[in-house]
């Protein structure tokens, strides 16, 4: 079995279970948010409502994901899971807009706040999100979709702290205005988690070198491979996370070589070195001109990984 295959059926599993969990606090939260008059609350649940979307949506996207290539999505259906991945970070944009929308009209004139209740949902919101978060963790590293569901219950987490914080202030001094302030810092913690799942997804779509792969280092090894001339047109992206693809162009050295063996050395320090799992190289003779490459837009001897 295919690594990405086994870790998408752990992920798999994971967001199910967090998705169960999290669609049965939600109506607990939000009638508690009602009957409080709780904005810390209300914004938690609003954010627990997205948190299902995307959980749901993130299920749907791995689902989809692993159907099979067509003539027409030679790559297959990969990049689904990229772009629900930015929709949730667009998701986590707008909770946190509507938090701050919210928490400056009540700072304005704050509401009357059932704090002793608003304590009790929000540490059973805290509980909820803690298991939740539990269960993804580790598997965030292996998808950015997962990422992106994580990120969404570990903000609800952190929203709930603000909720059991602002609620003892309230009970301890009476402070209404500790609802809406503490709503604040929560909605900035919410933009930066979003800004880096959207930073990270628009990097994929835009197949930008991934972070951790040095093209630099990756360009000087491809050309100590002995065979090998120099190397040009290389380029790394990532297909889906967890799943990188490299092209380039290998100008081989007249020593008798044969071209399948270069390929293969060129191939091994791709997969093995810096685990790119597709590769597509294209071998050049050092005598003929680099524009001929050009103008005639052949690839004799492209060799395509197998995936």
């Amino acid at each position: 079995m295919h690594p990405r295959e086994h870790g998408g059926q752990s992920a798999h599993s994971s967001l199910k279970a967090a998705l169960f969990i999290t669609a049965t606090f939600l109506v607990t939260e939000f009638v508690g948010a009602i009957y409080t008059n709780s904005l810390a609350l209300l914004a938690d649940a609003g954010h627990m409502l997205t948190d299902v979307a995307a959980l749901s949506l993130s299920l749907f996207a791995m689902h989809f994901a692993s159907r099979r290539a067509t003539p027409r999505k030679t790559y297959g259906f990969y990049r689904v899971e990229i772009l629900v991945a930015l929709l949730n970070g667009v998701f986590l944009v707008l909770v946190a807009l509507y938090i701050f929308y919210e928490a400056y009209h009540r700072v304005l004139n704050p509401p009357p706040v059932k704090a002793d209740w608003m304590l009790l949902v929000a540490v059973i919101g805290l509980l909820a999100n803690i298991t939740s978060a539990y269960i993804l963790f580790g598997k965030h590293h292996e998808s950015l979709n997962v990422r992106g569901a994580f990120f969404h219950v570990l903000s609800d987490a952190i929203g709930s702290v603000g909720a059991i914080l602002a609620s003892i202030a309230i009970l301890a001094s009476g402070y209404q205005i500790a609802d809406a302030a503490i709503s604040v810092p929560v909605a900035i913690l919410i933009l930066w988690s979003s800004w880096t799942l959207i930073r990270d997804a628009v990097d994929i779509l835009l197949e930008g070198t991934p972070s951790h792969i040095n093209i630099v280092s990756l360009r000087e090894q491809l050309g100590r491979v002995d065979g090998v001339e120099s190397v040009h047109d290389l380029h790394v992206w990532t297909l889906t996370s967890g799943v990188l693809a490299m092209s380039c162009h290998v100008v081989a050295q007249d020593d008798g070589l044969s071209r399948t063996e270069l390929l293969t050395r060129v191939n091994g320090i791709a997969r093995q070195r810096f685990h790119i799992d597709h590769t597509t190289i294209q071998i050049e003779e050092r005598n003929i001109p680099q524009d001929v490459f050009e103008s005639c837009n052949c690839h004799f001897g492209a060799w395509d990984s197998p995936s």
